[in-house]
């Protein structure tokens, strides 16, 4: 009996063979839809069915030809593999980046998602991505570990305008960041005034930057140094429960800033 790995490689070697398995899972098939569904020839076609055969991962009914229930599961568990695969591969350049130990959802869930890195010509690209995000949403919850001066601006402008909600906790040193800079400060304060905004200080730290952005959500990815390496987005509905999950948590775990309290102004 041949090895789950030289099994594994028996099917992955072949896209045909993947594609001709995937195709049976799903309903019978005859070999001329086969053919037309994966544009293998009638002798390729013949030699897989009969390996598939000898496997048992189908069978045949007539002239049309089957999945079993244990070709069924492998067709699943190679597409499962296939999947993790190639989510590895577009997070390979990020993944040392994310925070994840907070992120206690599958990391499947990010395959379609989409990724921004700086890039020579565009070294601001992830900011830009939010900033496009953020010009658009009516209603923006976040749990951030910085709050930059573009980010303050748009959001204290939408939510004056009443074109958006804003709840957000942040670190304390990104709240005292924003209070050595006048400018900045009065715009934190002109936020703070606005009905439909709302904002919380965790003294413990932040060790995330997470935004949810109506059905969108945004993770800002630093390095260690804070260096800027990524932003993700996805309107994934499970990404979409974490993130709300983890605002609310957050939110239930700070303290509330107000213009007029002292230690808004430590």
């Amino acid at each position: 009996m041949e090895s789950a790995l030289e099994e594994i490689e028996f099917l992955a070697l072949s896209p045909n063979r993947v594609a001709v398995l995937d195709s049976l899972a799903t309903s019978e098939r005859t070999r001329n839809e086969l053919a037309a569904e994966t544009g293998a020839s009638q002798a390729t076609l013949g030699r897989i069915l009969n390996d598939f055969r000898d496997r048992a991962w189908i069978e045949r009914e007539g002239s049309t030809y089957v999945a079993t229930a244990t070709g069924r599961l492998v067709s699943s568990g190679f597409t499962d593999l296939r999947e993790i695969i190639e989510t590895e591969q577009r997070l390979r350049g990020v993944v040392e980046y994310l925070p994840t130990d907070s992120l206690t959802f599958d990391l499947r869930r990010l395959a379609d998602a989409n990724i921004t890195t700086p890039s020579q010509m565009r070294p601001n690209a992830p900011l830009s991505r939010l900033l496009e995000l953020l010009e658009d949403a009516d209603e923006v919850w976040t749990v951030s570990h910085a709050f930059n001066e573009q980010t303050l601006t748009v959001v204290q402008e939408r939510t004056a305008s009443g074109e958006q909600a804003f709840k957000g906790v942040f670190s304390r040193r990104a709240i005292d960041a924003l209070a050595t800079d006048d400018e900045l400060q009065t715009r934190l304060e002109e936020l703070l005034e606005e009905d439909d905004a709302a904002v919380r200080v965790r003294e413990d730290g932040v060790p995330l930057a997470v935004m949810l952005l109506d059905d969108v959500v945004y993770l800002l990815v630093r390095d260690e140094h804070g260096v800027l390496r990524a932003s993700i987005d996805t309107d994934d509905e499970v990404v979409r429960s974490w993130a709300r999950e983890t605002v609310d948590d957050y939110w239930e775990r700070a303290d509330s800033l107000e213009v007029s309290s002292d230690e808004f102004l430590e």
